[in-house]
Parts: structure tokens; sequence; C-alpha cells
């Protein structure tokens, strides 16, 4: 009966921040939320503007032709040395990738507009514009000091991803650095920093992000947060055996803390790819001076973009890439909904960053989710929830946590 209660209320808050009077009947009618789109920085960027781009898996037209109507964009930075120079790179980094966001934003303001708020977010939505909100991927920038993440805060971002790939200042990472040797745990956790972190991130409203943390990080964040937390991209383990994907125990805290697992996209993550696929990447990234994730082909000098485009081909030749579907994505989905139940589940697709499957490989293929949702039986009032309705909730009462102090 407890139980029965609990998702009564929390299918109550949902619908409440999403401004539904009535329920969706198609994909047309959904309110969509992707909470993990990689950006290029302003110098990778040229003079995209992000309307129409052929080779970008999220544009405003993708989004408008798919119907996924808000989008978190991401401050994403590289993990470097902890010194103040790294910290500096960092920060550059960050803000060199709110630059693009800004001037998409600036140029288009017709099509799209920031929230920071789901108040702001139902308004937009409901003026027939697509939603942008912000996200932080990778604590370094802060330099561990939370009085940092106000400048943050005050751009925009509404989640903070406490790490990346490589243990920072903040915390262990679910994957260390291989470039610099590190130990898979360095601290046993969060740091005195990272949970200093976590206390002023609570204080600003702003969500808790526990993807990328090792597990036992992770479920320390969902612990120590005082408010709900979410994973913004990450799948599960019990289905793909890796330290990147989130197991029972850290679905579990996340479910208790009140939030949501955002499941993503992401081939590798949902099926496993060759062992030696992910070594022989990463070597050619810092043969080449590439940062990891998806480098923009048409920014590279043509000797670089040469090299790089003979030497992934040699890669996947050699170790080729699984391709996952839309049904395994959805398997993913099904299992965290039968585990911690569908008030605490979502969807995010890392595009940008290396996500896509097969049938959800940009944003103008959304559709083909919802019609797996729907033929593996979810009513509409769930598929909503799975859509954005869950994380919206999460927002809302982070921020209303935030506001009472």
């Amino acid at each position: 009966m407890k139980n029965t209660m609990i998702s009564v209320v929390l299918g109550a808050f949902a619908a409440l921040a999403l401004g539904c009077a009535t329920q969706p009947a198609s994909h047309g009618e959904l309110f969509t939320v992707d909470t993990h789109v990689d950006i290029l920085r302003i110098d990778e960027a040229g003079d995209k503007d992000y309307l129409d781009l052929p080779d970008v898996q999220v544009d405003l037209r993708k989004m408008e032709a798919g119907g996924l109507d808000a989008v978190f964009f991401i401050l994403f930075s590289q993990q470097g040395e902890l010194t103040v120079e790294g910290y500096a790179a960092a920060k550059e980094e960050a803000l060199a990738r709110h630059a693009t966001i800004k001037r998409m934003l600036d140029m288009h303001p017709d099509r799209i507009e920031l929230a920071r708020s789901v108040a702001d977010a139902r308004r937009i939505h409901r003026s027939g514009r697509q939603v942008a909100f912000l996200g932080m991927e990778n604590g370094f920038p802060l330099a561990t000091d939370p009085a940092n993440l106000q400048e943050y805060f005050d751009l925009g971002v509404r989640y903070l991803g406490i790490m990346h790939m490589g243990h920072n200042d903040l915390g262990d990472s679910a994957d260390p650095s291989r470039e610099r040797r590190e130990k898979k745990i360095l601290h046993g956790g969060l740091t005195d920093a990272g949970r200093a972190m976590v206390a002023e991130a609570n204080r600003l409203g702003i969500m808790v992000d526990v993807s990328h943390a090792h597990r036992d990080t992770a479920i320390e964040l969902a612990q120590v947060s005082k408010a709900p937390v979410i994973a913004s991209h990450s799948a599960v383990r019990a289905l793909n055996d890796i330290p990147r994907n989130m197991d029972d125990d850290q679905l579990r805290a996340v479910q208790a803390s009140g939030g949501v697992v955002q499941v993503v996209a992401f081939n590798s993550h949902l099926k496993k790819n060759p062992p030696e696929r992910l070594p022989a990447l990463l070597k050619m990234f810092r043969e080449l001076g590439l940062t990891q994730g998806m480098p923009d082909v048409d920014a590279m000098e043509p000797e670089v973009r040469e090299k790089y485009l003979a030497g992934y081909a040699e890669i996947d030749a050699k170790y080729p890439k699984v391709t996952a579907t839309v049904a395994d994505f959805v398997d993913h989905i099904d299992y965290a909904v039968q585990l911690i139940g569908i008030d605490h589940v979502g969807i995010a697709s890392d595009f940008g960053g290396g996500g896509g499957v097969e049938g959800w490989q940009n944003a103008a293929e959304t559709p083909n989710v919802t019609r797996e949702l729907v033929a593996r039986g979810y009513s509409w009032k769930d598929i909503q929830k799975l859509w954005g309705g869950n994380l919206l909730r999460v927002l809302d009462d982070v921020q209303r946590k935030a506001q009472k102090g």
C-alpha cells in the first residue's frame, strides 16, 4: 500500500511538472526530454549554427522532425592533470562549449530557448519551440571550490556530473585513465571536496549526476545528497557487465533518493565491443592529438583527417563495433523499470558523444523509440514518464528543496 501511494504521488508530480491536462495518445503529443547531448566547442564549430547540419546527430531541424522537444546540451571538459593549469584548461573547454550553445540560442530565438526551470520548459514548449537545458559533465573545472559552481548555475546549468573518465579531486571515476595509469580506486568514494560540492549543488538547485562515477562513489552520491540524484546517461550492468554501467545496487540507490536513471542509447554500453577496440581507439586519438568522444571530422586539418579516417577504418575492420538496436536499448529500459519502477527511469541518447543505435542514430529518428515502447505494451502515461516526466519531476523537486533551504 505504501509503494502504491508513493507511485500515485510521484505520478501526480510528473503530470503537474509537464502541465498536461490529458494523457498523450501519440508521439507528437509527448513532451520528450533527452538528458545528454554533446556539442562542439566554439573553435571546433566554426560557422555551424546547429540549424541544419547533415553530419551532426542533433540540430534544430532534426529535433523538430523527430518530435524531440527538449535537450540537455552539455558543458563537457576532458579530465586532465589536477593542477592549476589543468583546472584552467578544463574551464576554458567547458565555456567554449557554452559559447556554441549560446550562439545557437541567440541565432534562433524563434525555434529554441534556454530553460532554467520546469516552468520555463513548459512555457517554451507551449509556444511551439524547442527547449534547451544545460548540463555540466565533469566537476573538474570547479577546481575543488564549491563557490565556483555559482558561475555555471548563473549560465543555466541544472545538473552536475561529478566526474568523467579519470579520477578527479571530487571522487573516483568508473573509468580510471589508462593514459595516466590510474588505479581502479584513488579516494575510495567521494572526497571532502566532493561532498562539499554536492551540498552546494543541493543549495543552488542543481541536480547531482552519478553517471561516470565509480560504483561506490555513485552510491555515496545518492546517499549524501539531500535532494534526488540522477544518472544522466547510463545503462544496466546486469545486461552488459562493464564498469561504466550501473549494477542493481546503484540503480536502487538512485531510486531510494527519489531520483531517475536515464538509460543511454550507446552501442558499447548496451552490448559489449571486442575488448581491444577501445584501447585501439584511445591510442589513435592520443597519437593524433584528439579528445575522446566523437571528433568533428570537418574541423580537422587535412593530414589529420586522412590519418583519422584510415585509422578508424582499420580498427573497424580488425575489431568490429557492435551494432545495438532500439530493441536492445529498450531491453535495458525494461530491466530498470522492472527493478526500480516506472517512476525512476528515463531516456538519454549521448548524441555527439558516441551515442546512437540502429533505429535511433539522430534526433529525427526519435519516434522509433516510442514505437518500440508501445510495442512492448507501455501505456502512454508511462511512456510520458520515461520521455521526460520523471526527469522533470526530479528537477522540480531539487529546485523546490533548494528554495526551502
